[in-house]
């Protein structure tokens, strides 16, 4: 018995060591941790549960049967985060250059499978080479086995993908298929074709870094959420993140989202927003400063914040439960709704529809931005993104009107007429088909500059205001802005109960 105790043991040690002591330097070199040490550094102590230690490739081309590693290039099992199970997967550079073959490919979709089975987040670290070049077909065959199990999960449970090295080729798609992608920045990229091919067809040169990195993909491309410094911060990050979120779809049946104690008092009044909107309607303020006086102990997790950032997203806390956030940002582009920012917000309300977490939406947006690029490339499909993600979403929808709340840009952020459960107006805001200078040029075309001008103030006094969409029922309630907080808890409350569905239909079609 103790000989077959030490074999475990030594196996177990094998199977620790990854590629051994020289690669391990060799990623630590590099400012990497190693598969195992990030999953220390991702999950409660103590709590990872390692599932297929002694799984080995099946290869016996190219000498690869004299090339054996315990493992096979990913740590795969499930652990805790703050209490909650998730499972995992990490990829191991130092094997093979963690190299996807057909049984590392196995050991993922095992997890996966395990993870819908029982209802919990599926946490992927990617540091891989791409495609096990030796094992050819059967390696893009696990690969497919991967994808296929993306999305029959997407919805079902979250998926959240960190890159933290190389991914490349054809494994880049299953980080795109999954929610959020967190990357680090100068040693983790993504790209479908490298620098070295994209020089021999198009003659371009490129670095990785400018193709694929995570800047890259964080500011212009939006395929990631956030770039942070090194794999600690990120992976303490994924921890924060991974707290606001229900561990399935099925989190309704036991309770909703996940709740954690905040001292932070409900009705706590914020005078400070009384003065956040400025004189003039031309002048911006910053809509972070609105969502930290407003959520728990101003905590607010926010995605793609360096892409499209005349809107903000992400994640924050009312009485301690989750919400999402969606917010024009004046401070950007005037709030203005584009392509991109259209893109990015839809993405967000259907993943918070899909897990039962309510949406709040705080509006100042003066219409969707013209000009010939936005037309040529789409804005109307990309626009009826947005507006098919707020209709389609049966989540409690709380909505508060800070300002402009202009033309069709007003029906699309979540009005009374998508649904929206309360809907709420500062007396700042301003409701109508347009402002009232463009509105009084086209309603009295040809008349003089100073009978423009009184009409414009005619056109002020009479629309620029909540009151006209209140008195129709489009606004439920004119509130004090210092009673936001309050009024955005007590609805919560009330909406907690809320049963609503849509027709009976195999999908939608949301205009891709």
């Amino acid at each position: 018995m103790s000989s077959t105790i030490a074999m475990l043991e030594t196996k177990r040690a094998a199977a620790r060591l990854g590629g051994g002591e020289k690669r391990i330097a060799a990623q630590h070199a590099k400012g990497k941790l190693t598969a195992r040490e990030r999953l220390d550094v991702l999950l409660d102590e103590d709590s990872f549960e390692e599932l297929d230690m002694f799984v080995e490739h099946n290869c016996v081309d190219f000498g690869m049967e004299t090339q054996i590693v315990p493992g096979d290039g990913v740590v795969t099992g499930s652990g805790t985060i703050n209490g909650r199970l998730v499972f995992v997967f990490s990829q191991d550079f130092t094997v093979f250059g963690g190299s996807l073959s057909e049984r590392h490919a196995a050991k993922i979709c095992k997890i996966m499978d395990m993870a819908l089975k029982v209802g919990a987040p599926v946490i992927g670290l990617n540091d891989s080479g791409g495609a096990r070049i030796q094992e050819g077909v059967a390696s893009l065959g696990g690969y497919a086995e991967v994808f296929q199990r993306n999305v029959l999960a997407s919805g079902v449970v979250p998926q959240l993908s960190l890159i933290m090295g190389p991914c490349a080729g054809g494994a880049v798609y299953s980080p795109a298929m999954t929610d959020f992608i967190f990357m680090v920045k100068d040693s983790s990229y993504m790209f479908v074709t490298g620098p070295d091919v994209v020089k021999t067809v198009t003659n371009e040169v490129v670095t990785q870094e400018a193709l694929g990195g995570a800047v890259t993909h964080t500011t212009k491309t939006s395929v990631a959420d956030v770039a942070f410094e090194n794999d600690v911060e990120a992976l303490l990050a994924a921890r924060d993140f991974i707290d606001f979120l229900p561990l399935s779809n099925r989190a309704k049946e036991s309770g909703g989202v996940p709740e954690r104690p905040t001292a932070d008092p409900w009705d706590r009044a914020e005078a400070g927003l009384d003065t956040l909107i400025p004189a003039s309607a031309s002048q911006p303020y910053d809509m972070h400063e609105l969502i930290a006086k407003v959520v728990d102990e101003g905590d607010f997790f926010e995605v793609q914040p360096a892409h499209a950032a005349n809107i903000l997203c992400g994640f924050a806390r009312i009485e301690g439960r989750t919400i999402g956030i969606v917010a024009n940002q004046p401070m950007v582009l005037a709030g203005v709704l584009d392509i991109n920012s259209s893109k990015k917000a839809a993405r967000f309300v259907r993943f918070c529809d899909a897990f039962e977490i309510p949406i709040v939406t705080f509006v100042d947006v003066p219409g969707f931005l013209p000009g010939t690029a936005q037309e040529h490339n789409g804005i109307i499909k990309h626009g009826a993104k947005l507006l098919f993600a707020y209709a389609e979403a049966t989540v409690p929808k709380i909505t508060v009107i800070t300002r402009k709340a202009y033309g069709g840009a007003y029906d699309v952020m979540a009005s009374k007429h998508l649904r929206g459960d309360l809907n709420y107006a500062w007396p700042t805001a301003e409701i109508a088909v347009m402002g009232a200078k463009g509105a009084v040029e086209i309603i009295f075309r040809g008349k003089t500059p100073e009978e423009i001008a009184e009409r414009t103030a005619e056109y002020e006094a009479r629309f620029a205001n909540p009151f006209v969409a209140a008195s129709k029922g489009f606004i439920d309630e004119v509130i004090q802005p210092h009673s936001t907080r309050r009024r955005i808890a007590l609805g919560l409350r009330k909406l907690r109960g809320k049963s609503l569905e849509n027709p009976w239909k195999k999908h939608d079609n949301i205009p891709l």
